[in-house]
């Protein structure tokens, strides 16, 4: 028994760290593996401190976007022009990660349900921040160059309005020239896309309308006028579309965005094909419901009291007036 212990003992083959023996021993291992351990040591703490970097960089970024998200039209430009070198490729790669983590149009619109509540105020999501970031941006970049021309949303309200003013100075309604009117449109639409048709300009058109309506003696202004209103809606709420739900066609909604994008003089004829108190298939319940879900988004992406909000729930006030109208006309209960 004794003999087995001591043999036991004297065995190579002990699992005694300190009794092993090996080609590595005493001699070469401790050097060896100090060096192996200072490399790796490094390698953690380089491979840590980039991974901190990262992260802290990532903080400071949503930070950022946060912050963007939050401002008013009013702040947005003065954010924009105090972090313009920012605004590099990581900075829109997060945007778009921040994107794709959003499960729906509605989570996108940064948890609304839940800011809403607690702030009293909406929140755009992230695709819109970013397209407005991007205009803005663009907007600024040009503005740097001395060269340029920095136009008042009076020389804007005017350049949109040029298809239309007569030799006279005058503005005849209806147009005389039929192709007029999509020259206003497209001139518009091309001053949007570079961030002129902000606040200011919708303040300068309703102060303008105001005063045409008192003098009483413009009608063709006053017209145009309503006319460009009409315009900037049409084509802000045609930028974001709820007819497809996945492979889904939500009809009700592909039917109010038909409205949208159409011209009021053929809102008549499009609703008398579309309702079920005519040729259609909705009715005026499903109708106006999809109405009211659409106002209630504006009001959620837009800031409250803003001349914009005014200008996009009253175009979608006027539709549904006019649907109520088509309505009653077609049942014979005028009012």
């Amino acid at each position: 028994m004794a003999s087995s212990i001591a043999v036991a003992a004297a065995s190579p083959c002990s699992t005694s760290i300190c009794s092993h023996r090996s080609p590595y021993s005493q001699s070469s291992l401790p050097q060896t593996w100090k060096m192996g351990t200072v490399r790796v040591r490094n390698l953690v703490c380089a491979v840590n401190k980039g991974a901190e970097e990262a992260f802290k960089k990532t903080i400071e970024v949503d930070r950022l976007i946060d912050t963007l998200r939050d401002a008013s039209p009013n702040e947005l430009p003065k954010l924009v022009a105090e972090n313009v070198l920012a605004f590099n490729e990581g900075f829109w790669i997060r945007v778009a990660a921040r994107t794709e983590t959003c499960k729906s149009e509605d989570d996108k619109a940064w948890i609304w349900k839940i800011t809403f509540v607690k702030n009293d105020f909406g929140h755009k999501d992230y695709e819109e921040l970013a397209a407005t970031l991007m205009s803005t941006v663009d907007r600024l970049v040009h503005k740097t160059n001395v060269l340029e021309k920095i136009e008042s949303a009076t020389d804007v309200l005017k350049s949109i309005l040029k298809p239309v003013v007569d030799e006279e100075e005058e503005i005849p309604w209806p147009p005389r020239d039929p192709e007029a009117l999509n020259r206003v449109k497209q001139e518009l639409i091309q001053r949007e896309q570079e961030g002129y048709l902000d606040e200011g300009f919708l303040s300068e058109v309703n102060a303008q309308l105001r005063q045409a309506k008192e003098d009483g003696d413009k009608p063709g202004l006053v017209a145009m006028l309503q006319k460009v209103l009409q315009l900037y809606a049409s084509h802000v709420l045609s930028k974001r579309s709820y007819a497809k739900k996945g492979n889904e066609i939500l009809k009700t909604e592909q039917f109010l965005e038909s409205l949208i994008k159409a011209p009021e003089s053929e809102w008549n004829v499009l609703l008398m094909n579309g309702l079920t108190v005519a040729k259609g298939e909705i009715t005026p319940e499903e109708f106006y419901a999809v109405i009211k879900k659409r106002t209630e988004r504006v009001l959620i992406r837009t800031e409250g009291g803003s001349y914009q909000q005014r200008v996009l729930t009253e175009y979608l006030k006027g539709i549904q007036s006019r649907a109520e109208e088509i309505v009653q006309a077609l049942q014979g209960n005028p009012q």
